[in-house]
């Protein structure tokens, strides 16, 4: 189930019942079809759902599925979920060079289509994006199954009631925030159906965005604080305040945004985890990477993020132990690929041969396999990432801790050294190009040449640590602690530094600097755009956040405040999202950011690894295409799909209210 009780111990549940439910509503998770009527459980739903313990079945599910946004349920340890999140940002772009370069994940701008494109469960080594919407439309059936229910169960006072209710409107809202925009205006759905409803239409999402904001007023009022809570894990009232603040903001509140931000720093008992704290974990070998213990290195260690001395977590997502851990290879998935044919040294051979512990070549100065992982460069920083993004002042911050290489946070190629037994070169560091003619010795820059995050993306590996014979880390594996932020404080300040550039008060910088200083930087903002807001996010929320979401996001809130981007730039919120084509001018916020700060999306061919990459991201790609499947399955009804995607009509009606929507959902005919 996943969920531990505040003293970071796994607590039992004495009945057995509750866990066969919990089984019951995994193995109907695999439904992919949101238009069918709920399979939540193969026991009568009436009988099931109104006891406590099937409350209690489906919300557990519900607080399990949030990981199936990050890591992958299908167990491909090639790509992951949240990766998808990020090749449609300023911040990385597929790295698999070893496909064709025309393909998908590379060129979204002429394969991305309603019926092609988008990755399913297993992602295909590429993109989600039908996964995205398979499974919130699942996650979205959870939470109404739990209000559904809930008042039939009559052992319960209203309190107590109302606190289920609560963390089920946060689940259903989480979701709906997420869809509206990645996807833009979709079906919404509240309630447990009897019978197929054919006929849905597509709601607007400013109608979903002001339901889920009065949906979660009320969780904030009745989800009780963590400090008041038994489990680890489950949606508490912090948790609710962020996603409220997020709500104000996309509905133009920008005041109330400000003052649930203001409630969370100031009145919640949270605080920035400013030194150093619970465990000190000196990575898979300090002999060949050193890490010189920081704060900034123990608050994302996972077997620190949910303990009760880290004051700084407002809702995190356990993912540990051997049946409950879902694999995240972030290692392998988010690390460059450096001991392949694509390094050589400069005597020609091989650069990084990595060996097992029994292998008679092995060297623990030399154990890159576990000290930095064995990665496959799937997901490939922008140069953006790796340097601009961390420039402030016109100086490329390297004091600030999460950009800092020489206390072993920050990753650079030249820290790895040559490692393959036999070469003249082994010991020395990577280089380039070679010293003796200046040829370049990576043939794939691409894959196997970057910087990375190495304090983000590194976890203790369970299974290649007891093995000897395993030469290199991938990530969290079975037995694992592979726990997640899902809410930190730290975004608590960036919120509240957005609502506040919206108000024009000009103290939204002294909420940047807050984080920026707990990083040890001392290179700090006077004023900030929102430009300096979205940089700072990127800085401190790398894998944490959803980034093209929150762009998408931000372009909207740009839109609603008549505040002028970075560029510039003001928004109109009725054309902001209708723009198409690859060219460098116009398109939203998000689209501006993609092409000028990542500066690899349609800026013409990428050579590497022998193959001419060809990037391209259109405007319209703001919002993904609505799937065919979802709209032929309708057969009684229509389905809007998105502007600048075939089948694309703007005269197919919506709900302008989501009362409107829900009086409509007993309607199948």
């Amino acid at each position: 189930m996943n969920l531990f009780n505040s003293k970071n111990k796994r607590k039992s549940i004495s009945f057995p019942i509750f866990l066969i439910m919990v089984n019951a509503i995994m193995i109907s998770s695999c439904s992919k079809d949101f238009l069918k009527p709920d399979p939540l459980s193969i026991y009568e739903p009436g009988t099931t759902f109104n006891t406590e313990s099937g409350l209690k079945a489906a919300l557990a599910i519900s607080d399990r599925h949030l990981r199936s946004y990050w890591t992958n349920t299908e167990a491909n340890t090639n790509s992951v979920v949240i990766g998808t999140e990020y090749m449609f940002s300023d911040l990385a772009v597929y790295g698999k060079t070893d496909v064709d370069g025309n393909n998908v994940n590379f060129n979204f701008a002429d394969g991305l289509k309603p019926t092609s494109g988008a990755g399913g469960p297993s992602g295909n080594d590429g993109n989600y994006i039908n996964h995205y919407w398979a499974e919130t439309y699942n996650g979205i059936k959870y939470a109404n199954t739990v209000l559904s229910y809930v008042d039939q169960v009559s052992t319960l006072d209203e309190a107590t009631k109302n606190a289920y209710k609560g963390r089920a409107y946060f689940h259903r809202a989480f979701r709906y925030m997420g869809l509206v925009f990645q996807y833009g205006d979709v079906p919404l759905i509240t309630k447990i159906l009897e019978v197929p409803k054919l006929n849905y239409r597509s709601t607007k999402k400013e109608a979903i965005l002001e339901m889920i904001t009065q949906d979660l007023e009320f969780a904030v009022q009745w989800v009780p604080e963590q400090k008041d809570m038994t489990y680890i894990g489950m949606v508490n009232k912090g948790a609710c305040r962020m996603l409220l603040a997020k709500c104000y903001l996309a509905t133009g509140q920008f005041q109330k945004a400000k003052e649930q931000t203001d409630i969370l720093i100031n009145q919640s008992g949270y605080a920035l985890m400013k030194n150093t704290f619970g465990t000190f974990f000196s990575g898979g070998e300090p002999k060949t990477w050193s890490i010189t213990r920081n704060v900034i290195w123990d608050l994302h260690r996972p077997e620190n993020k949910l303990i009760s001395a880290n004051t700084e977590v407002i809702m995190g997502m356990p993912n540990r132990g051997v049946q409950s851990n879902i694999a995240f290879a972030t290692m392998r998935i988010f690390g460059p690929l450096y001991n392949t044919g694509n390094l050589k040294s400069p005597d020609n051979k091989n650069a990084v041969d990595l060996y097992a512990r029994n292998n008679p070549n092995y060297r623990a100065d030399l154990d890159f396999g576990r000290a930095i992982g064995r990665g496959i460069g799937i997901i490939r920083p922008t140069a953006y990432a790796q340097h601009g993004l961390w420039v402030v002042n016109g100086i490329e911050d390297t004091d600030d801790l999460r950009h800092n290489s020489n206390v072993g946070n920050w990753g650079k190629m030249d820290m790895i050294k040559y490692g393959t037994a036999g070469s003249a070169n082994r010991g020395e560091h990577l280089t380039l190009f070679n010293p003796a003619n200046n040829a370049i010795l990576c043939t794939d820059t691409i894959r196997s040449w970057f910087d990375w995050p190495h304090y983000k993306i590194f976890i203790t590996d369970a299974e290649a640590e007891a093995n000897q014979a395993s030469n290199a880390y991938i990530g969290a594996t079975k037995g694992s602690n592979g726990d997640w932020y899902l809410y930190r404080l730290a975004e608590a300040y960036l919120l509240r530094a957005e609502a506040k550039f919206y108000l024009g008060d000009a103290s939204a910088a002294d909420d940047v600097n807050e984080i920026r200083k707990r990083a040890g930087s001392t290179l700090l903002y006077s004023t900030v755009t929102i430009g300096d807001i979205m940089n700072e996010r990127a800085r401190e929320l790398y894998l944490e956040e959803w980034r093209h979401m929150e762009l998408s996001r931000v372009s909207y809130c740009l839109a609603l405040s008549g505040k002028a981007d970075e560029w510039g730039t003001v928004y109109d919120k009725n054309t902001y999202d209708k723009s198409s084509g690859t060219d460098l001018s116009g398109g939203s916020y998000w689209y501006k950011r993609v092409v000028n700060y990542g500066k690899m999306y349609n800026r013409g061919g990428v050579n590497s690894n022998g193959r001419t990459l060809n990037y391209k991201m259109d405007k319209c790609n703001l919002y993904w295409p609505i799937p065919n499947s979802a709209i032929a399955a309708n057969t009684k009804g229509r389905l809007a799909q998105n502007f600048g995607y075939d089948g694309y009509d703007p005269s197919v009606p919506k709900w302008d209210k989501w009362q409107e929507a829900v009086a409509d959902e007993d309607q199948t005919e």
